[in-house]
């Protein structure tokens, strides 16, 4: 079992897309997978299909209210094996209410002891700003998945993503680790793009997946449609890489598990 936060103080990057067809893709492979949605806009929980107006409750009343996690999860209908904490737009509150309780940086790990022997892996789609709920996931964490766009800015908050990372680390969680880095919406015919992608080869070095996602269409229209790209449009580019990336990530798990 291992829990994982999906996580760019950037925003745009293909963080939510890369959350929610990654757990598909686990899930469709038979293992069993829960996302939690931490994000106020909560862009994983209506890319799964559910309806943020009926929930009678979310994470926000995870980390606010002393609600159990376990009586918010529920079962994604439209995948077999892929479960979700849900979010709705309350949760941009909660920074505030954070503010008040003791040892709030351990909530969310708290809560998800009680129930992370259920799942073989645990995705934690993080809100693309610094603050008490995204540091609640790392320190729930044990490693942190990047995405990063191939376009001219993507390299300007590198530094200090790694930065907020080793942050963390050193103050919160010892045993927090980069589990790698995704590069998001990459064109090879653009020389921009793979001018990027050699400066964060260079950077990330070995973290670094082969596996990238390009821009595409089908991808894009997924979201409003409430449906992963899997049962959107299975047979397109992105479907495909998003599927690599899948593979490429089992195959780490097992190295990690085979090195220790």
């Amino acid at each position: 079992m291992k829990v994982i936060s999906i996580f760019n103080q950037k925003g745009g990057v293909g963080k939510t897309t890369t959350n929610i067809n990654l757990c598909t893709y686990l899930a469709i492979k038979g293992y069993k997978v829960l996302t939690i949605d931490i994000d106020p806009q909560g862009n994983t929980t209506s890319g799964l299909g559910i309806d943020k107006n009926i929930l009678k409750s979310s994470m926000y009343d995870v980390l606010t209210n002393d609600e159990s996690i376990e009586n918010v999860v529920q079962e994604c209908q439209l995948i077999k094996n892929l479960y979700i904490a849900p979010s709705t737009i309350e949760l941009a509150g909660a920074e505030v209410e954070l503010i008040k309780i003791e040892n709030r940086e351990v909530i969310l790990k708290n809560k998800i002891n009680n129930i992370k022997e259920k799942y073989d892996f645990i995705f934690i789609d993080c809100p693309p700003s610094l603050g008490l709920i995204t540091v609640n996931a790392l320190v729930a964490s044990a490693s942190v998945l990047i995405p990063i766009q191939t376009e001219f800015y993507a390299l300007e908050g590198v530094g200090q993503l790694v930065n907020t990372i080793q942050l963390v680390k050193k103050s919160l969680n010892r045993k927090l680790e980069i589990e790698g880095v995704v590069l998001t919406m990459y064109d090879n015919r653009m020389k921009l793009s793979n001018e990027v992608a050699e400066e964060v080869k260079k950077y990330f070095k070995d973290n670094l997946y082969n596996a990238t996602i390009p821009r595409n269409i089908r991808l894009a229209e997924s979201p409003s449609y409430g449906l992963p790209i899997a049962l959107y449009d299975n047979k397109c580019k992105g479907a495909e890489c998003y599927s690599s990336l899948t593979d490429e990530f089992l195959i780490r798990q097992k190295r990690s598990v085979t090195s220790e």
